[in-house]
């Protein structure tokens, strides 16, 4: 018995990365899934590699910014699998990052677009899933924020704004809804890198990105869907309202970290702010 037998579970942003991992991570410990993603194909995709190893998934071409197709998702779950046990609100604007720049040269569409698919799609799906979450008995939502939402940037106004909102939605929901047994955490991951992202990231950002981590390699999705799988799951029983970063330590330390900290002392080899310039990064 995996710890989701008998589980319903809506997964947003699924056909790919972390959304992706986060679904299998579901499936293959007994859950049923709605894999809901706004690229339909990839929504398929997804769902036929749950289906090989689990049999458990059921694709949907999703716009989580539509009202009324959030409404189709979730009444598409409980048509197919009786109701909805779990919510996972990873769906984001991701396409609009590039062009999501500092205040003063932010273009208010990019604003307005990120907020609509980020913040109020997420609030959409909650107020969806949660009148069945309660029809059943309780249930748990994870929502996927970042290490943006957290702390300042040159650039991404948008995004960091909307994640930061979405700490607080979290806490909101954990705090309205316990009393009906519901759950919600925020998990806020930090590099995770998932081929999307591997397609944007030139290897000098990579490199200014990896040497503020602790720990010496990248995230990988499965990471951040263990993560989810554990706040979603009974082990997390007593848990609720928090965001959990999961970013190898990036948060973790003094800003001056990667030039040696406080104490000036050096770092090993290759990752010195002088092996840093040697690279005209």
């Amino acid at each position: 018995m995996g710890r989701f037998e008998d589980k319903v579970a809506v997964v947003t942003g699924a056909g790919a990365g972390i959304g992706k991992a986060c679904a299998l991570a579901i499936a293959r410990e007994g859950g049923r899934v709605v894999v809901a993603d706004i690229d339909g194909s990839a929504a398929i995709a997804s769902t036929a590699q749950i289906a090989s190893e689990a049999d458990r998934a059921l694709a949907s071409a999703t716009d989580i910014a539509d009202a009324q197709a959030v409404a189709a998702l979730f009444e598409t779950a409980e048509r197919h699998f009786g109701g909805v046990d779990l919510l996972v609100n990873n769906a984001s604007a991701m396409h609009l990052t590039p062009r999501d720049r500092a205040i003063l040269d932010l273009d208010l569409a990019v604003w307005d677009q990120t907020m609509a698919t980020n913040l109020r799609g997420t609030l959409l799906c909650c107020r969806q899933a949660i009148p069945r979450m309660i029809a059943r008995g309780g249930g748990a939502i994870v929502n996927m924020s970042s290490c943006q939402g957290l702390s300042g940037d040159t650039a991404q106004t948008s995004y960091a704004a909307s994640k930061a909102a979405m700490n607080m939605l979290s806490a909101s929901l954990a705090t309205q809804y316990g009393h009906a047994q519901i759950r919600c955490n925020a998990v806020a991951p930090g590099l995770i890198m998932t081929d999307r992202l591997l397609a944007k990231l030139d290897e000098c950002t990579q490199w200014h990105l990896r040497r503020h981590q602790l720990l010496p390699r990248v995230g990988r999705p499965e990471d951040v869907a263990s993560l989810v799988a554990f706040l979603l799951s009974d082990d997390a029983a007593f848990i609720t309202g928090q965001v959990v970063c999961i970013d190898g330590g990036m948060m973790a330390h003094v800003p001056t970290y990667a030039d040696g900290g406080n104490s000036r002392a050096a770092r090993p080899s290759g990752k010195t702010a002088e092996a840093d310039a040697s690279r005209g990064c």
